[in-house]
Parts: C-alpha cells; structure tokens; sequence
C-alpha cells in the first residue's frame, strides 16, 4: 500500500517536475523565437525604410520632370494663346476700322443724299412759288377781265331798257295808229276776201304754228349740237386739269438690282470656296447673282421683284455680319423673307394712310402692300394705283361725286392682279370678287369689275376709274409690253416645271436662258432626275415659244439633320 502511494507520489512529482521543465524550456525556446523575429523584422523595417527612401527618391526626380514637362507644355500653351489672341485682337481692330470706313462712306453718302433732297426741295419749293405766283397774275388777270365784261354788260342793259321804254312808248304810239288803220284794211280784206276776221285769224294762226315747229325743231337741233360740244369741252377740261393737278411719278421696274459694296474684296467672300456661297444664295433666293468686273457692285437678275429684294436685303444683312456661309446664308434669306412680309403690311397701311382711305380691311391691306412688288406692263402696280386713285378722287369732286367711293375704287381696281391663288379669271373680275368678299360698297365693287368692260357699268364712278386707268397706262413711258410678255414668259417657264410630280421649286434665270428645278430627294432617284430634265425641256419646246434655248438643271439634293441636345 505504501510502495504504491509512493510510487504515485513518484509519478505526480516527475509529472509536475516534467510540466515545469517543459514549460521552462518553451519559455526560453519563445524567448529565442521572438529574438529572432524582432531581428528579422528589425532587417524587414531596413530594407522597407532603403526601398521607401530610393522609391521616394524616384518619385521625387519623375515629380520634378512631369513638373519641368507640365511647365514647359504650359509656357508653349501661353505663347501659342498669346499669338492667336494678338492675331485676333488684329482682326479685330482690322474689322473696326473697315467699320470706321464703311461708316465714314456711309455717312459721306448719306451727307450727298441729304444735300440733293434739300436742293430738290429748294427747287420744289421755288417751282410752287412760281406757279403760285402765275396762278394769282391768272386770277387777278380774269377777274380784272370779268370786270371789265360786268361793267360793259351793265351799260348794254341800261341802254336797252332806255330803248327799251322808247321802244314800247313808240309801239304804243303806232299800236293806235295801226288799230284804226287796222279797222279799214280788215273792213277792206273781208270785202277783198270774201272771208271774216275770224276765219283770217285761224288761218294765220295755222300758218305761223306750222312756221314756229319748223323753227323750234332747228333751233332743238342748233341746242343739242352746242350742249354735246360744251359737254365734250368740259369733259376735256375736267380729265386736264385732274392731270394738271396730279403730280406722278413714272416708275418703272427693270429685272435688275444693283447691290454695292465697300470693297471687291466682299467679293471673294460672297462667292467662297468654289462659289458655294453663291450657289446656295441663288438657290435659296431663286434669283441669278452676277459677280463681274464692275467695281464695288454685284448685279441681281430675276424677273420677280420680291426675289430680288429678299436676294438684297440677305446680302447686306451677310456683308454687315461677316459670316457667309451656306447654312448661314439659308437662315438669312428665311429671316429677310419673314421681314418681307411684315414690310409688305406697312407698306399697305402707310399706303391707305397717305390717301386717306380708312376702314379697308386688313387682308385688302396686306393686298395692297403687295402692289409694291409688282409690276404691270413695267409700270410699279402700287404707284399707278396711287396715280388712278388721286386721279378719281380729283374728278370725283369735280363731278360732284363721291370721292371716297371714287379714292377707294381707284386704288382697288387691279387688286386681282396681286392675288395668290392666280384662278383662270380675268384680274378685274377677281378683284371684284375680292371687294365683295370683304364687304367694299357696290359702287366701289362696280368700278373695280368694270374698269375694263368685263361687267356692265352701274356706278357713276365705274367710267371715271376707267378712265383714270387709262390715263395713267397712257402716260409717256410709263408702260413696256415687251417686259410684261417677257415676265409672262419666265413663269410660264416656271409653271411648266412645276407641273411636274416630285419638283419642290423652280427658278428661272440668267433671262430665261436657264431654268433650275430643286427635285425632292426622297421621291425623285438620280436617274429620275436625269428623265426628269429631258420631259421638262420636250415640253418646253412643244408648248412654248422662246428664242435661242433654255438650260434645263434639276438639282437633287440629300441632307441629313441632327440635333444635339
């Protein structure tokens, strides 16, 4: 039993002598472990703290050269923006004074423009003085004259009624002289006769009105003879002194504009890279642009006015801004034709203002501002209705008529040939139409239908603006019928193109010469196009009538648009 306790005794001793033996050699096992890894970690922290030295080191050195790069590149950025800011402000200041010049020659011209009205109102001026001055010498002169007849005619009529009572005192006197006598020749006729005074009264009676029949019948011939010559006298008087007193001007439109220019150098700009600016305002236009030798002006051909107005306006409005473009130039001419139209409302509204004509409606009014572009036998059709209605309104009140009827009438009667939807019916008629759809006065609406015999003349009125119309067509130089065949013959030219399926515009230019036709890209293929032109011009020739030939172009154009937002 003891030898047993002991030998567990035993065991429990060497067990916890081992355990503490053990631990007492992992103690120190540890303990060099450790040591060896502070000194590894210690050569670690070296080799980390050399690598971060040479990495920063390096970083440094590529730090400094990007910066040197940076620097350099920046200082060549500098001096490339200084330059170019230098050459700008170049231009600029080139630009500025291009401007100053412009300026200066537009004032110099605006100075000669000035000077020549004042010297044409002095002359105005010294002219309506003079006829002025004639008219009271006129004046006093007849009504000196008229005195003078007053006076003479006065004497007459007192002398003859001094005669007059002699006259009578006489004839009494003689009366009873004859009544006696009268009694012994009756007595003495009856016993000659064989008839009593009373049957040789209505014999005589008979005889004398027979006689005064013959007598008033040629005198009403002699009456009517002389009232149809004074009337025609004072017709003839009347239409002169309206023509007389109605001062107008023979305005006469040509198929040309000039457009002038500072410099030829605007010229090169205008035209561009291979004259696709000139092109893409010729087709944006419909006008013909001619760029020649003639110095400080470019010529604008086309036969429609409006075309060359927008054409003109769109290339001082590309002069003035400087950026001449095709895409530019598009939104120009849209622009300039928009401006077009709001001019077209004033000028209709200044024109009824300055006649004095009021309560016209508004759509007759745009009509009217119409007539300022266009042209009738090469007579401005604004101007001879100016001419007409001051025409009517000055013979209306010489009549006795109706002068604002008559104004109206006149400025109205060739209103059909501005209107545009261009029926088959003649302009007078249509004009017509027009004043009746606005509700004008059926006098006014006579006139504008009859002016030219289409319908029968109702309205006093109706002969005057006839009239009128013809004086004012008749006046020396103030219509060309070979400008107004030849305007026929270019929308003709036009019109046939457009008949076409597929044809978007068409413009005749170059006189006729040439007639481009802008086809839509989508329904017409290239060798569509191709047919297309050669159908155009076999219909030319076989419905109209033209000297030398005609250039048929048709233009097929694609383009593709994005917007960016």
């Amino acid at each position: 039993m003891s030898t047993t306790v002991y030998i567990v005794l035993a065991a429990v001793l060497a067990l916890v002598v081992g355990i503490v033996v053990g631990r007492l050699l992992a103690g120190k096992a540890r303990q060099d472990h450790e040591a060896d890894a502070k000194a590894r970690a210690q050569q670690i922290l070296q080799d980390a703290e050399l690598q971060a030295t040479r990495t920063r080191d390096e970083r440094i050195q590529q730090s400094k050269d990007k910066f040197r790069n940076l620097k350099q590149e920046f200082e060549q950025e500098s001096r490339r923006q200084k330059q170019a800011l230098e050459q700008e402000l170049t231009d600029r200041r080139a630009a500025v004074v291009e401007q100053e010049q412009s300026i200066k020659q537009l004032t110099l011209t605006t100075q000669k423009q000035l000077e020549q009205i004042q010297r044409k109102e002095k002359d105005l001026e010294a002219t309506r003085e003079r006829i002025e001055t004639q008219a009271q010498q006129q004046r006093e002169k007849l009504e000196a004259q008229e005195e003078k007849r007053r006076t003479v005619l006065e004497n007459q009529l007192a002398k003859l009624e001094q005669r007059e009572q002699e006259v009578e005192q006489e004839l009494e006197e003689r009366t009873q002289d004859l009544t006696a006598k009268q009694q012994q020749v009756l007595q003495q006729l009856e016993a000659i006769s064989g008839l009593t005074a009373a049957e040789a009264r209505e014999q005589l009676v008979e005889s004398l009105k027979n006689e005064a029949q013959i007598q008033a019948s040629s005198y009403i011939k002699d009456v009517v003879a002389q009232a149809k010559l004074t009337a025609t006298k004072d017709a003839k008087k009347v239409v002169l002194e309206t023509i007389q007193r109605t001062a107008a001007e023979h305005a006469i439109e040509n198929c040309v504009s000039v457009f002038n220019i500072e410099s030829d150098d605007v010229k090169g700009k205008i035209i561009g890279r291979e004259g696709r600016n000139i092109r893409a305002l010729e087709a944006a236009t419909g006008v013909e642009i001619i760029v020649d030798d003639t110095p400080e002006a470019i010529i604008i051909s086309g036969f429609d006015p409006v075309r060359r107005e927008v054409a003109r306006l769109s290339l001082h409005l590309l002069v003035k801004d400087g950026r001449i473009h095709p895409a530019r130039i598009e939104e120009i001419v849209a622009k300039t034709r928009k401006n077009i139209d709001e001019e077209i409302v004033e000028i209709g509204e200044k024109t009824i203002i300055d006649l004095g004509i009021h309560g016209l409606h508004p759509e007759l009014i745009k009509m009217v501002g119409r007539m300022r572009f266009r042209s009738s036998y090469g007579q401005n059709l604004l101007q001879h209705s100016r001419e007409v209605a001051n025409l009517c309104a000055t013979m209306a009140a010489e009549l006795g008529l109706n002068v604002k009827h008559a104004k109206r009438a006149g400025l109205l009667h060739d209103i059909g040939k501005v209107s545009t939807e261009e029926p088959e019916l003649p302009h007078a008629i249509l004009g017509m139409e027009m004043a009746k759809k606005y509700k004008e006065h059926p006098d006014v609406v006579n006139a504008i239908g009859a002016h030219h015999d289409e319908i029968e003349m109702t309205a006093m009125i109706s002969p005057l603006v006839q009239a009128c119309d013809a004086i004012s067509g008749s006046r020396p130089g103030a219509r060309r019928e070979m400008m107004e065949s030849y305007i026929k013959r270019l929308k003709q030219l036009e019109e046939t193109a457009n008949g076409f399926k597929g044809v978007n515009q068409c413009f005749a230019i170059q006189a006729g010469r040439e007639l481009r036709v802008m086809v839509d890209a989508e329904n017409v293929t290239d060798e569509r196009a191709a047919e297309l032109s050669y159908e155009i011009s076999q219909k030319i020739e076989k419905e109209m009538q033209y000297p030398g030939q005609i250039k048929i172009t048709v233009i097929r154009e694609m383009r593709a648009v994005a917007y960016a937002k």
